[in-house]
């Protein structure tokens, strides 16, 4: 009873304290597990801690606390953790990783109405401040100011608790699983991708590397009703997903000597060349390519960030009149991917090909798990707790 006593009131709300330190509170073996919030922090490149992050005592206006229940590893998580760095956003301060996630909401702040205890949800991990014009314009991934998940310097979501705007919680069916909610992140990103291109009934689309994000959007473009769609990678390891996917036409070109091998191989599939290419790589080669392959008039999505800077024949975007345009994370899409996989219109059950619990040998394990994927055959890494 006594040390009940001390816990308590250790952890009483106090006007001094904005969070909740757990050096302030009794020795570590006191403490109730359920209090701790463990969390998977960047240190530095090669080194993930296992370590309790504080939390608000009281969670803010507009805001939940969800309790994590899946959470995948993105690309850019491991180039954080391999490299400290993905393009200009470099890592100078521990941070949390992760922002594939779906849990369950355990408290609400004041003003919310829209949620409630109990609720499943899939957390839409960019929050934009509102007052930039784009977001004004409903372009919200284009504010500078945006706050996302597990992008220096904002902590991420691979921890038991988070604290997020219940505006961008959203409420998955029951038939979805965790797993499923934690995919919408990177569903999102394929959805807002084909949107960009115009993908719909009647169009061919080619993609370009057959990573998690060129599953996805070969799955978002099938149910974007597009007629035919083909896609290339030079690691044929992914490529019987890609048909289980529905590819019409899935390219190994692990022996092409060049982008125009590439090239020739699409326009042997599309007769007048693919209406659409989405370049999920986005290297020299990949961008040649597609230059090449798409005919007059055609569509060039830009998805993957391979390189930051590259020489390629930029004339003919211009012969050619080739709408060239890039795809930033996404904005509005989190209802649309929680549909179509309600009604399942896309399994990405195919592309969850590791899964571990959440300590820190798990999570160290499926982040070199996710690292190697050309040794360990990883698509997505889940963490499940």
């Amino acid at each position: 009873m006594a040390l009940l006593q001390r816990l308590r009131s250790a952890w009483a709300p106090s006007t001094k304290l904005a969070v909740r330190t757990f050096s302030s509170a009794p020795a570590a073996a006191e403490i109730p597990d359920s209090w701790r919030n463990p969390a998977a922090v960047l240190h530095g490149i090669d080194d993930i801690r296992f370590e309790d992050v504080p939390l608000p005592d009281k969670v803010a206006d507009g805001h939940v606390r969800v309790q994590m229940r899946a959470v995948g590893i993105c690309g850019s998580d491991v180039h954080y953790y391999k490299k400290g760095r993905v393009g200009h956003f470099v890592v100078n301060a521990p941070m949390v990783l992760g922002h594939e996630s779906a849990g369950d909401i355990i408290e609400c702040g004041p003003g919310v109405t829209s949620r409630q205890v109990g609720d499943r949800v899939a957390l839409e991990p960019g929050v934009p401040c509102w007052s930039n014009r784009m977001s004004r314009q409903g372009r919200y991934n284009l504010d500078p100011d945006v706050k996302f998940f597990a992008t220096p310097p904002v902590h991420g979501s691979l921890a038991r608790y988070v604290d997020h705007p219940a505006d961008f919680c959203f409420k998955m069916p029951d038939s979805l699983s965790y797993e499923q909610g934690a995919m919408v992140e990177p569903l999102s990103n394929a959805v807002h991708a084909c949107r960009r291109g115009g993908v719909g009934p009647g169009k061919k689309v080619a993609i370009l590397g057959a990573g998690p994000i060129g599953l996805m959007v070969l799955a978002a473009a099938k149910a974007f009703s597009a007629s035919s769609v083909a896609i290339t990678d030079i690691r044929p390891d992914n490529l019987p997903v890609a048909k289980q996917l529905g590819a019409k036409h899935a390219l190994d070109q692990s022996k092409a000597m060049s982008a125009n091998d590439t090239v020739e191989a699409l326009k042997a599939v599309f007769a007048e060349g693919p209406d659409i290419v989405i370049d999920c790589v986005g290297f020299e080669s990949t961008i040649t390519t597609a230059l090449d392959a798409v005919p007059p008039g055609g569509r060039i999505v830009l998805v993957g960030l391979g390189a930051e800077k590259c020489c390629v024949p930029t004339m003919q975007t211009v012969f050619k009149e080739i709408d060239f345009m890039g795809s930033f994370r996404y904005t509005n899409t989190y209802p649309t991917c929680l549909d179509l996989l309600e009604e399942k219109k896309i399994d990405c059950e195919p592309l969850i090909t590791h899964r571990f619990g959440f300590s820190e040998k798990d999570i160290i394990t499926g982040f070199e798990t996710a690292a190697a994927a050309g040794k360990t055959g990883a698509i997505k890494v889940m963490f499940n707790w």
